[in-house]
Parts: C-alpha cells; sequence; structure tokens
C-alpha cells in the first residue's frame, strides 16, 4: 500500500513539475487548462502507458475516457522533452532533472503567468487547496 503512494507520488511529481494554477483568493484556483500539466505524445509509450502522455486532456476533460484523450500542440499544453519512460530515468538523478526542467518551468511561467513575480507560495507548495 505504501510502495502505491510513492509510486502514484513520483508519477505526479514528472506530470506536474513546477507548474501550478493561479490562485485567485483564499478558496479559488483557476480552472485547470492544458498547460496546468506536462504532455508529449510519444506513441510506444502511450501504448505501454495508456495514454498517460496526454495527461494535460486528462486533468482538462476529466470525464474523457483515456482512448479519446486528445493530444495538445505545444501552443496550448507544456511539452515535455521526452517520453514518460526516459523521464522517469532522468527524474531518479535530482541534479540533471532539475537541470533539465527548471528552464522550462520558468520558461512556462514567464509564458502563461507573466504577471506575476513572486513564485515563492506556489514554490511552496503553500496554495490553499480548493474546495
Amino acid at each position: 500500500m505504501a510502495s502505491d503512494r510513492r509510486y502514484m507520488g513520483f508519477i505526479n511529481y514528472i506530470e506536474h513539475y513546477g507548474l501550478t494554477r493561479k490562485h485567485f483568493d483564499k478558496d479559488k484556483n483557476e480552472n485547470v487548462k492544458p498547460h496546468n500539466s506536462w504532455n508529449s505524445d510519444h506513441k510506444a509509450t502511450n501504448w505501454l502507458l495508456i495514454y498517460l502522455q496526454r495527461n494535460s486532456d486528462h486533468h482538462y476533460k476529466p470525464n474523457r475516457r483515456f482512448p479519446l484523450l486528445q493530444n495538445h500542440s505545444s501552443a496550448d499544453a507544456t511539452q515535455r522533452t521526452f517520453g514518460f519512460v526516459v523521464m522517469a530515468t532522468i527524474a531518479l538523478f535530482l541534479n540533471i532533472w532539475r537541470k533539465m526542467m527548471n528552464p522550462r518551468v520558468r520558461k512556462w511561467r514567464a509564458m502563461y503567468y507573466p504577471e506575476i513575480q513572486d513564485w515563492s507560495r506556489s514554490n511552496l507548495a503553500s496554495n490553499p487547496a480548493p474546495r
């Protein structure tokens, strides 16, 4: 049971690393959009992991069945460099992971939330969970 939670935490780490939604007030966050999770479309990994690569659409349209999940282009969703298996392997080496991902997170922040200058609340995961 504990190993299942660690595994899911590892997947969530890779799927959402550094990304957040805008926080409006004490009880309201921005609605989920495709750019709020990492997306990619690598056929072999999609077949192996049941369209896990289309994570952006899974969050954007949570009622959509896995085989019908859409791939969002880089114009609409944040894209991973490699498929999930390669990204999971890289994530095991935190220095390499951060060196690769942190510039991408900074680019994402500048692209989608240029008005936010202080990301310290998001970095500490201190935004309240929506009700």
